[in-house]
């Protein structure tokens, strides 16, 4: 018997989902028997829904899309806030919500996971401010409902919610007489004509620069980007929201903006263009240090997902990748203007002196190798991290905008189950690291073996620099960060822990880390709790001025 359980979980194996994440629920445990029937897919228990959520946001930033499981109200809540900054950061997650059956919902009675009010509709409801599409499953509309929102996440790279009754996964349906058409690859007039005055304004420009955005890594067009730039010759920066857009080892780029923050000469070269083309950005406060970018709207021809502007007026919209693969069909004259590469750390001197922020990300620089990917925590790594210019094909994950605390580690391990051949080195404060740790055990379950800097400063060091240094909230408890792993289910077989105070050390223990590829990496980096990343520390300032 095929059912619509089955024509979904073939829906999401076409699109190249291997692994679904959640927990399960009275109400989606019959859905999960048809998850874990199947040997072409694998069921990733999660210890809550939030992790959940974050898990397969890592793990669509990598593989291009994924999907979760939870069950109505109490576990769809949960996970809310994950699916919020999915849809913030334009990263196409499916939300699987388990409900109860349609008898249940249309005599309105009052069972356990609602309100006590006989309306099941208030949780669907909330989820329409975060997601892209809604689909409610009924037995008349459940296949062409799926279909729908499904093309939705991968058009507009946003989390879609899917709301699936426990008799509907269970009705016998036809499976799919064709493959999920997304778009056409032809240029409509609109498009065409919006490519027309790229072309002109660039064939004008005599000092241009390309800003690459977050959206090029959500549509996964790094190398459409590449082949426009070296075509021309453009010299090329990305904002932190959209680090590794570009490959930073290429003499295109010029190295990471962040407004006046900027080192020069990167800061001069962007604020005195003449055409700053962005392409798939989002001018954020956390990216541009508070809207400090020197730049105005008469240089900008911006062309991102929801809107397209040409020197401060908007035009009509167009598909971004399709746009951005057009782009190196141009023709016009290359770039031949001095283009100054991003400056690397050179000749780096490694003392028995305690850590400090400032020589340790200087050691995550030389530390990192082509094909890795890093995972920065809103925080001190987030910060200390923009500014380390990142070997060839070197993916960078991060959530500067949405900013959820604890985020990354459980998007770290999903984004490493998307991509088993790319160590992944984790770099995430002690004060996150306390929200999410729980799927610590799944890690270990899972057998990953990323490896996890934690960095350990005693609290929460952003807000330590925004507002309340030495106030007691700013504080948190001191674990024992070294016993963690093996608190869940963690042995010397599978984890290798480390606690490092001084630059001999962590030397050390990066060289036995790096070929230690087996087992996990668990290395706790200790510093001075006043000690930040000097981003950090004006971006402190400016929120503080900001928040005022």
């Amino acid at each position: 018997m095929y059912t619509v359980a089955d024509y979904l979980l073939d829906r999401l194996k076409e699109l190249g989902i291997d692994e679904i994440f959640g927990v399960p629920g009275d109400y989606n445990l019959q859905f999960l028997d048809h998850v874990t029937a199947r040997e072409d897919l694998e069921w990733i228990g999660n210890a809550n829904e939030l992790n959940a959520a974050y898990m397969a946001d890592g793990y669509a930033r990598t593989k291009g899309i994924s999907a979760f499981v939870t069950t109505f109200g109490v576990g769809e809540l949960s996970a809310v806030n994950g699916l919020a900054g999915s849809f913030a950061e334009n990263v196409p997650v499916i939300e699987i919500v388990g409900s109860p059956t349609t008898a249940v919902q249309a005599s309105k009675k009052l069972v356990h996971h609602t309100l006590g009010d006989g309306d099941f509709l208030r949780f669907e409801k909330m989820h329409e401010e975060v997601t892209a599409g809604i689909a409610h499953l009924t037995a008349n509309n459940a296949l062409t409902e799926i279909d729908r929102v499904l093309l939705i996440a991968i058009t507009e790279k946003r989390p879609v919610y899917i709301n699936l009754p426990i008799d509907i996964a269970t009705i016998t349906v036809s499976k799919p007489q064709s493959k999920l058409n997304s778009q056409a690859e032809q240029l409509t007039a609109v498009e065409a004509a919006i490519l027309t005055k790229v072309e002109q304004a660039l064939q004008q420009a005599q000092c241009p620069v390309v800003i690459a955005g977050h959206e090029i890594l959500s549509y996964h067009i790094e190398q459409q980007l590449d082949a426009f730039i070296q075509k021309f010759n453009l010299p090329i920066t990305t904002l932190p929201l959209g680090k590794s857009a570009f490959n930073e080892d290429d003499a295109h780029y010029l190295g990471t903006y962040t407004g006046s923050t900027t080192d020069e000469p990167l800061k001069s070269r962007v604020d005195t263009a003449d055409l700053v083309l962005l392409l798939g950005v989002k001018l954020t406060d956390s990216a541009t240090s508070g809207f400090s970018f020197g730049f105005t709207d008469q240089q900008v021809i911006s062309i991102g997902s929801t809107e397209v502007l040409f020197y401060g007026e908007q035009q009509e919209k167009v598909q971004l990748d399709r746009f951005v693969s057009a782009l190196a069909t141009l023709s016009f004259s290359r770039f031949t203007g001095e283009i100054i590469p991003v400056k690397r750390t050179e000749n780096l001197v490694i003392t028995d002196e305690n850590l400090t922020q400032k020589q340790f990300w200087k050691m995550v620089e030389e530390f990192l190798i082509s094909g890795d990917t890093i995972i920065g925590e809103q925080g001190t790594s987030f910060f200390g991290l923009t500014n380390v210019p990142l070997k060839k094909a070197v993916n960078f994950i991060g959530q500067p905008l949405w900013g959820s605390i604890g985020y990354t580690f459980p998007s770290a391990l999903g984004s490493q189950l998307a991509n088993k051949a790319s160590r992944h080195l984790l770099f995430i404060g002690d004060g996150s690291l306390q929200l999410t740790v729980q799927e610590l055990g799944t890690a270990i379950r899972e057998k990953l073996a990323p490896i996890v800097f934690v960095i350990n400063n005693n609290g929460y060091t952003v807000e330590r620099e925004i507002h309340g240094a030495t106030e007691q909230y700013n504080d948190i408890p001191m674990w024992d960060y070294q016993k963690l792993p093996f608190v869940f289910g963690g042995t010397e077989q599978t984890v290798a822990t480390y606690k490092v105070f001084t630059e001999l050390e962590l030397d050390e223990v990066m060289k036995t880390a790096r070929n230690d590829t087996e087992r996990m990496q668990w290395i706790e980096v200790v510093m001075d709790q006043e000690d930040a990343p000097e981003l950090l520390k004006k971006l402190g300032k400016i929120f503080a001025k900001q928040n005022a």
